[in-house]
């Protein structure tokens, strides 16, 4: 099965497991954002700060892998003209009910984040790209994607994984509550894992996921085009959290 089909199968399923990546935005938050009182996230826990999205109000946003009715609920509700663009059709369908169940003006729009062609050249003032780029094999493709649909100055506001994670024998971890650092960077479970555990994937639903150097997270969108602006670490990872934050978040301001 085609990587970008299994991982969209496995997706609609975090969906109906209740991921809590899955679960939309409550109604206070939405009145709470129509106000102007609102915040998002990237990674697990921390706020995007507010002078990294500056006023949004009447901009033109991209929600880039980012369905589940979380960030384009809260950022159409402030003010923004949000679309979002996701793998997922279930993950779409929960930005669609919030939209028809809050009144709010969202687009949803089903494909790959590494192809874009959807969109013409310079078309958002602000791309919002929470931790997703781990189900992917290749980014480089979504940092120039997003350079080039974003207008002159416009920014791009990213979360991924630290790489350390995938470095990681979790199976033994759990058990042990040690983390025995035993894979190589870059990570693919399409290479690393046998047989037998990709047919379990299969039949479970497991989304593959995919542990990227960081130079071509951080170098590739220096290479796309942007100048990185601002950078902070977020915990997530119960084990590692006493140790070091394995998230990382940055806002990418596109040069020229």
């Amino acid at each position: 099965m085609k990587l970008l089909e299994h991982n969209r199968i496995a997706w609609n399923e975090e969906v109906k497991k209740g991921n809590v990546w899955t679960i939309p935005v409550t109604k206070d938050e939405i009145e709470r954002a129509k106000k102007g009182q609102y915040k998002i996230v990237l990674t697990p826990y921390k706020p995007v700060p507010k002078e990294w999205l500056g006023d949004i109000r009447g901009k033109s946003i991209l929600c880039l892998a980012s369905g589940g009715g979380q960030q384009g609920p809260i950022l159409a509700a402030a003010g923004a003209r949000v679309t979002v663009f996701d793998n997922s059709d279930e993950q779409l369908k929960k930005d669609q009910d919030a939209a028809e169940k809050y009144d709010l003006d969202i687009t949803t729009v089903q494909g790959n984040m590494q192809d874009l062609s959807c969109f013409p050249d310079k078309t958002f003032d602000l791309v919002i790209h929470p931790v997703s780029n781990c189900f992917i094999d290749d980014i480089l493709p979504v940092w120039k994607e997003s350079c080039r649909v974003l207008k002159e100055n416009g920014v791009l506001l990213s979360g991924f994984n630290n790489p350390l994670i995938y470095m990681i024998d979790w199976e033994k971890a759990e058990k042990t509550k040690r983390c025995e650092l035993v894979q190589a960077i870059p990570y693919s479970d399409l290479k690393s894992l046998s047989a037998e555990m990709k047919q379990k994937f299969i039949k479970e639903k497991t989304p593959y996921e995919f542990g990227h150097t960081l130079t071509d997270q951080i170098q590739g969108q220096i290479g796309a085009g942007f100048v990185i602006a601002g950078f902070y670490e977020d915990k997530g990872e119960e084990l590692l959290d006493p140790l070091t934050d394995i998230f990382i978040a940055t806002k990418a301001d596109k040069m020229g």
